[in-house]
């Protein structure tokens, strides 16, 4: 499962990109307690959003290897 990091998240996986391999993860909520579990800075952002498939996903979306998954936390700007 290939999950692509914009912003502040790829800073904190120090990559664009994660790659799972032979993940178990059913759903998106699975997805964010595993990578929250990997991750203690990205347990701090509690607004990030998970696309799957380029349109933000509901927790108990079930995802799949072939999906394109994405971590997309806020922005702010000005």
């Amino acid at each position: 499962m290939v999950i692509k990091c914009f912003g502040i998240a790829r800073d904190i996986f120090k990559s664009d990109q994660l790659i799972l391999e032979n993940s178990d993860l059913k759903t998106v909520s699975d997805l964010r307690s595993y990578l929250n579990s990997k991750n203690k800075q990205l347990r701090s952002i509690t607004s990030y959003l998970v696309a799957v498939n380029q349109e933000y996903a509901e927790d108990e979306l079930l995802i799949k290897e072939s999906d394109e998954i994405a971590i997309i936390p806020p922005v702010s700007g000005g």
